[in-house]
């Protein structure tokens, strides 16, 4: 079955970079766009980065162009969301997603910046 195991969160201060990761399995991981979204108390999920199968070509939010960087290994069938310069408003429980005819989602991790 399709499972998306989403790692290295946790507290970082403003300024601080964290490297997510999303290790996927039970599908043909190079056949599918990738997706980080990320939903802070309260608010709506929102998504964060995209990265296509075939081009690999980025798409990111607004609030976080120049900060991260979404990128993938096929080999590894995992895909990857460096976060650099945290900031306060990037806490939030961040999602893996991948979309098809049926939609998944993982488990999610947590990033908290706090001084």
């Amino acid at each position: 079955q399709v499972q998306l195991v989403e790692s290295g969160g946790g507290l970082v201060q403003p300024g601080e970079s964290l490297t997510l990761s999303c290790e996927a399995s039970g599908f043909h991981f190079s056949a599918y766009t990738m997706s980080w979204y990320r939903q802070a108390p309260g608010k709506e999920r929102e998504l964060v980065a995209r990265i296509l199968n075939v081009s690999g070509s980025t798409t990111y939010a607004d609030s976080v162009k120049g900060r991260f960087t979404i990128s993938r290994d096929n080999a590894k069938n995992t895909v990857y969301l460096q976060m650099n310069n945290l900031q306060p408003e990037d806490t939030a429980m961040y999602y893996c997603f991948r979309p098809g005819r049926r939609d998944y989602w993982g488990q999610g991790t947590q990033v908290t910046v706090s001084s």
